[in-house]
């Protein structure tokens, strides 16, 4: 996210800065022209209404290709199945029946999962304030074994985003979830596929079952979708694949934002942090009336109000 200035955007627009300048140049003489003074804080919402009036411009200016991309898909609550009736006996039971065996019955116990045991070694910190998504993707791939933390390669992926933007999946250009998708695919981490969910709980359910059954990471769009965060593990009171009413706790969080400091969220924690409810609650906005997925630049139909999940479908290779 950006540090000392207004609502991030590092999701959109993260190709070269020179494409950047004379947008911010046009928006700068159209906010003197109207009476506005830009300043380096949100105060009284105007570094929010700067950046949308930037993205508005910039996505007129210089629009990203019109093109198919990985859809999001809207995961909507199953209703809860009412007891079935108990069936009528067709016929007589016979004299000797066949004793069922009795099902072994689950252990219902804590679980604390974690794909890493030394997140420091597969953590990769944004090389510009407009990376995270570039080395979120990094972090992915590091874990997977497909790349490293470097700067260069962190470089190698930004310098690609001419190959996955697209206009539907960020409106102003540059990376969006479908963009991440295409990348981690591109560098062999195949099946991630974009969900969005009514609830933040019904996100970080599925993340944690996706964890434990694919033995990947999951990559979550916190700070109204400005932001990149790698899910690596979580904790619940019990496994979240055998129990349906499993509560969890918290998760386990790679910020490429660190260690640098947000005027809007405060310090990022260090590679690897586990992150409980109420901050994951504070990061990823529940009950603000602004939750899930609000962006500036525009409308997201699949998207907005819900919270976005990279989320893998195919298990680690080996």
């Amino acid at each position: 996210m950006l540090p000392e200035q207004s609502s991030p955007v590092i999701l959109s627009h993260t190709t070269m800065n020179a494409r950047r300048w004379p947008i911010v140049a046009i928006t700068l003489l159209i906010l003197v022209a109207t009476g506005f003074t830009v300043v380096r804080a949100n105060v009284l919402g105007m570094g929010e209404r700067f950046d949308r009036l930037t993205g508005r411009i910039e996505a007129f200016v210089d629009p990203p290709p019109d093109r198919s991309t990985i859809p999001t898909v809207v995961v909507t609550p199953e209703p809860s199945e009412s007891p079935s009736p108990t069936p009528e006996p067709t016929s007589a039971p016979s004299a000797d029946p066949t004793p069922t065996p009795t099902p072994t019955p689950l252990v219902r116990e804590a679980v604390d999962v974690a794909l890493v045991d030394d997140h420091a070694t597969v953590f990769a910190s944004q090389l510009t304030e407009k990376d995270c998504a570039v080395a979120g993707t990094q972090m992915v791939l590091a874990m997977l074994g497909l790349g490293d933390t470097s700067e260069a390669f962190q470089t190698e992926i930004h310098d690609r985003i001419g190959e996955w933007e697209s206009l539907s999946d960020s409106l102003n250009g540059g990376w969006g979830p479908a963009a991440v998708s295409l990348a981690l695919t591109e560098y062999g981490a195949t099946g991630y596929e974009i969900r969005a969910y009514s609830t933040y709980t019904d996100a970080l359910r599925d993340s944690a079952i996706a964890i434990t059954e694919m033995d990947k990471p999951v990559v979550i769009f916190p700070w109204w979708g400005a932001h990149t965060w790698v899910m690596t593990g979580f904790r619940a009171d019990a496994d979240p694949t055998l129990f349906a009413d499993a509560t969890i706790s918290g998760a386990y969080i790679l910020d490429p934002w660190y260690p640098r400091t947000s005027s809007i969220w405060g310090p990022s924690d260090g590679p690897g942090n586990f992150e409980d409810l109420a901050e994951l609650a504070r990061n990823w906005p529940v009950g603000t009336g602004r939750d899930g997925w609000s962006r500036p630049e525009g409308a997201y139909p699949d998207r907005d109000g819900r919270f976005v999940v990279l989320i893998p479908t195919t298990p680690r290779d080996g």
